[in-house]
């Protein structure tokens, strides 16, 4: 599973999730993700339709389309359900 994840410096919601998804990197083999800094990769936001309202996490499938997206501070336990509810898609 591929998940885009975008966020900024100055967002409290993304700090709180950073070690969370450092967790979940480090226990799950399968999970492939990459971080956006919208501040930085504008352009990689818009191609997303990605505003200010962050951190959002965007799932993608095999074949690389969004099947998903979550935004705000997710608990790691939602997380985790929900990563392993979609791992095959």
């Amino acid at each position: 599973m591929r998940v885009l994840k975008f966020g900024a410096v100055w967002c409290p919601g993304c700090i709180i999730m950073k070690p969370i998804w450092e967790e979940m990197e480090a226990e799950m083999s399968e999970l492939k993700t990459e971080y956006f800094d919208i501040d930085e990769n504008s352009d990689m936001a818009k191609q997303w339709e990605v505003s200010d309202e962050i951190p959002v996490f965007i799932f993608l499938d095999k074949e690389g389309r969004e099947f998903a997206r979550k935004k705000g501070q997710i608990s790691k336990q939602e997380l985790v359900e929900f990563i392993l509810e979609n791992l095959e898609k």
